[in-house]
């Protein structure tokens, strides 16, 4: 890996460091040649302190480490994307990230719908929802549906419409995620119970 700590005065270059995991961002630190080759050397992402002056392993006080997994280099050869498997919260301030976000995995637009679904069940009394409606029904009325559309995806399956087959596969997953909320779970305790197994 070839990198050009030339381009600028101060011989660093910016490092963006990323959870290998959840693909969060969690800070942005400078590296030197220096730094670079500790880093790789030690296994836990080494920068160079401008404040300090001088090489700082990220964690050497707290104990919150950042476990190097992989190191990348940008097209112009002068950013880093380092990806890390974190030991603790990550900004000195005590947040899991340095813009205070919550370093937890995110499925896209699935989490946004899990956080829809999650708020009709925490708000029943929204009578027009087709959600809240299934959580008063109970957890047996909940179960039944996801055993419906699962039946409904096997025969889908079994044909050519792939356009019936993907809208039966979709309220499967809908209806999964409105269980998963009635028993009290989400889509990253699934996450959790895979990567056990894996």
């Amino acid at each position: 890996m070839e990198i050009d700590f030339t381009k600028n005065n101060d011989g660093l270059v910016p490092a963006i460091i990323q959870d290998a995991v959840t693909d969060k961002v969690l800070m942005l630190g400078y590296m030197n040649a220096e730094a670079f080759a500790k880093t790789k050397e030690i296994g836990h992402v080494t920068f160079y302190s401008r404040t300090k002056n001088r090489l700082w392993t990220k964690g050497e006080e707290s104990g919150n480490f950042l476990k190097l997994v992989s190191i990348k280099n940008d097209c112009d050869q002068d950013t880093l994307l380092i990806t890390v498997n974190p030991v603790g919260p990550t900004c000195h301030k005590g947040t899991d990230t340095c813009w205070s976000e919550s370093n937890e995995a995110n499925f896209g637009f699935l989490t946004e719908l899990e956080a829809i679904i999650k708020d009709r069940k925490d708000n029943p009394e929204n009578a027009e929802s087709y959600v809240a409606s299934l959580f008063r029904s109970g957890i047996n009325k909940v179960a039944q549906k996801v055993g419906e559309e699962a039946v409904e995806v096997v025969i889908e399956a079994k044909d050519e419409n792939d356009d019936l087959f993907l809208s039966e596969s979709a309220d499967l997953l809908f209806h999964y995620l409105i269980l998963l909320q009635a028993k009290g779970y989400a889509l990253k305790d699934i996450e959790a119970v895979l990567k056990s197994r894996h």
